[in-house]
Order: C-alpha cells, then structure tokens, then sequence
C-alpha cells in the first residue's frame, strides 16, 4: 500500500526558512514522479512543484522554493525560505499517476501524504 508522510512545517516568523520532507513507501521511489502542493483555508489545492522527468517550480514561487529528492532515503524535500504570511498553507506531497510525464494539476496525482502545516507569522 502507498503511503506519504510529510513533516517538518510549524510556526515560524516572515523571512525565515522551513525544509519540508516527504517519505515514501509502498512503490519505487526513483521511478516515480512527486510533487509539492499547498492548500490555504477556503482556497483551491494550488501547484508548488515537481520532481521528475524535469524539475519544476511555479513561476511565483521560483527564487525562494526549491524541490529535491533523496532516492536512497526514498525522500523528497521542499526547502522553502523568505517566507511570507501568503505561505501559510497545508502543505501535501503526492505521486503523479501513471503515464503523467508532466502532470501539474491535482487531478493529475494519484496519491496524497495527510498533509503539514506551515505558518508563517507576520
């Protein structure tokens, strides 16, 4: 069975820095497409970025993301700094479905980590 475990979001302050981690378990690490994405209370699940057949980082948040991956620790990380209240979200990673070389929208990963909570103070 699939599983995504995210940590590493909190409270922090405007312009400090978070490393968020995802683990996941239950399918091949190396082979699969992951990606970041974040929610804000009464808005749309909006895209962060992606690692896999190429890295990518939306446009606006290009410059303070970043997305890697640890293939031996089954691992990926969202490092994000200059945080600003307008970061304050839930925080998922998920897998890309099959035959998604690309995939961008939500509609376009098949499964998703519980979720962690970032905070950004002002």
């Amino acid at each position: 069975q699939v599983q995504l475990v995210e940590s590493g979001g909190g409270l922090v302050q405007t312009g400090d820095s978070l490393r968020l981690s995802c683990v996941l378990s239950g399918r091949a690490f190396d082979t699969t497409i992951m990606a970041w994405f974040r929610q804000a209370p009464g808005k749309e699940r909006k895209f962060v970025a992606r690692s896999g057949a190429d890295t990518s980082v939306a446009v606006s948040l290009a410059g303070r993301f970043a997305i890697s991956r640890d293939n031996a620790k089954n691992t990926l990380y969202l490092e994000m700094n200059s945080l600003s209240p307008e970061d304050t979200a839930i925080y998922y990673c998920a897998t890309g479905r099959p035959g998604k070389v690309y995939p961008v929208t939500a509609a376009d990963y098949q499964y998703w980590g519980q979720g962690t909570q970032v905070t950004v103070s002002s």
